[in-house]
């Protein structure tokens, strides 16, 4: 699959914002290059999240998951069936509660590997709010329309460590199928492949595309928010990681509203003949809703 690339430090912002809106219409996936990281803090960012999944067991699970924060072990009742994969969640770190509620491994057991992941958590927000502004472009909207309404007021942001188990089993997936339900994910990959989109989730059977790994570009999709915002203008593309034998890592870091941010269709997408599909949301209830499967 050939997604499009948008590059981050283009001197032409509003051609950038036209690129941003032709790739999200027609695929919601596409590589950002250019976005202020460097490939060394990438590789480091990388080594630090295998020197913690490497980690005996017990001592993982001293970290387990409280408040979204942690570690989550794979679930050994899935056995080789799909999300058998192990993560580690750091965020969201916009106020100092927010930060209390982080859990870290000691540094006698791996040094200063909380500084690097906040240092790395702090880059990734640059990047996804500079990459915000710029969708407000593509939208017919200022520039600080997300700051404007408190989506990047203290947002809900989280960075994602992941190891997925390289042992082949009969489910093909090691990541169900699912769209992901913020505003925005920058997914970094090592180039082991697996991951795959499916561009349109209605149509049936379902036709799955492997997206390619490209050297020190991130790979951006739109989530369900997003979705929400634009009118199913943008589309919050569904995809997966297939198993491949082979172990996978990759770190994904979701760019989401403050829960009290009231997500409404913006007036630019909507008119008397496309008119709102979605009632206004409380952020924070959306998202509660989609993690008990409720309709909203």
């Amino acid at each position: 699959m050939k997604l499009p690339i948008i590059d981050l430090s283009s001197p032409d912002p509003l051609s950038t914002a036209i690129s941003i809106r032709q790739a999200c219409i027609e695929y919601g996936f596409f590589y950002l290059v250019n976005h202020g990281v460097e490939n060394n803090e990438l590789v480091k960012a990388f080594d630090e999240s295998k020197r913690f999944f490497s980690l005996p067991l017990q001592e993982k699970m001293k970290l387990s998951r409280k408040e979204f924060r942690g570690y989550t072990p794979q679930d050994p009742t899935l056995g080789l069936q799909g999300d058998s994969k192990e993560s580690f969640y750091i965020g969201p770190m916009a106020d100092s509660t927010s930060v209390m509620l982080n859990q870290w491994p000691s540094e006698e057991l791996l040094g200063n590997w909380r500084l690097s992941m906040e240092s790395f958590y702090w880059k990734l927000f640059g990047a996804g709010k500079k990459l915000l502004s710029l969708i407000a472009l593509s939208l017919n909207v200022e520039e600080d329309f997300f700051e404007k309404i408190g989506a990047v007021d203290k947002p809900s942001a989280v960075l994602r460590l992941l190891r997925y188990p390289g042992e082949l089993g009969a489910h093909e997936e090691v990541c169900s199928a699912h769209s992901d339900s913020g505003t925005l994910t920058l997914l970094m990959t090592e180039g082991v492949p697996g991951l795959q989109i499916c561009r349109d989730k209605l149509k049936e059977p379902l036709v799955w595309e492997d997206v390619s790994h490209m050297e020190g570009a991130f790979i951006v999709n739109i989530g369900d928010l997003m979705e929400r915002w634009t009118n199913c203008l943008y589309r919050s593309t569904m995809h997966r990681v297939k198993r491949i034998g082979k172990d996978r890592h990759s770190m994904a870091f979701f760019l989401d509203p403050h829960p009290d941010c009231v997500v409404k269709c913006i007036e630019s997408c909507c008119s008397e003949t496309s008119p709102p599909r979605f009632a206004p949301i409380r952020s924070g209830d959306y998202m509660t809703a989609r993690l008990t499967n409720t309709p909203v």
